[in-house]
Parts: structure tokens; sequence; C-alpha cells
């Protein structure tokens, strides 16, 4: 026997699981949106730079030595 599921039962049964994990694990959601949000930002740093030119090795760590 096969189970099946519509789209719409779908969400919202994953709505309902995200609400309440929310409720249960606050802080730990808060930690993994804060995560996700940060590789979304690392990855298109990484797009952004590929687009433009390279910079040398050397001009970057004079930069962060002062």
């Amino acid at each position: 026997m096969e189970l099946t599921i519509d789209d719409k039962k779908m969400r919202d049964l994953m709505k309902e699981v995200i609400i309440e994990i929310m409720k249960e694990n606050r802080e730990g959601f808060c930690d993994l949106i804060s995560e996700a949000i940060e590789e979304v930002g690392l990855a298109n740093a990484i797009k952004e730079g590929r687009k433009n030119k390279f910079v040398k090795e050397d001009k970057i760590l004079n930069l962060l030595e002062g």
C-alpha cells in the first residue's frame, strides 16, 4: 500500500512542524536560521567575488596586518 499526500496538505504539515519546533526550541531554531542566512551571504559573496578581478594575497595580508 502506498501513502500519498497532496501539496497543500504537505505545506500545512510542514508549517505545523516548523511552528512546533519554534515553540519548543526557540534558541536552537534561531541558531539554525542564523547559520542559514550566513551561508547564503557567504555564497553570494563568493559568487560576487568571482565576477571581479582577483586580489593578490600580499595585498590582503598587508591589509589584515594593518
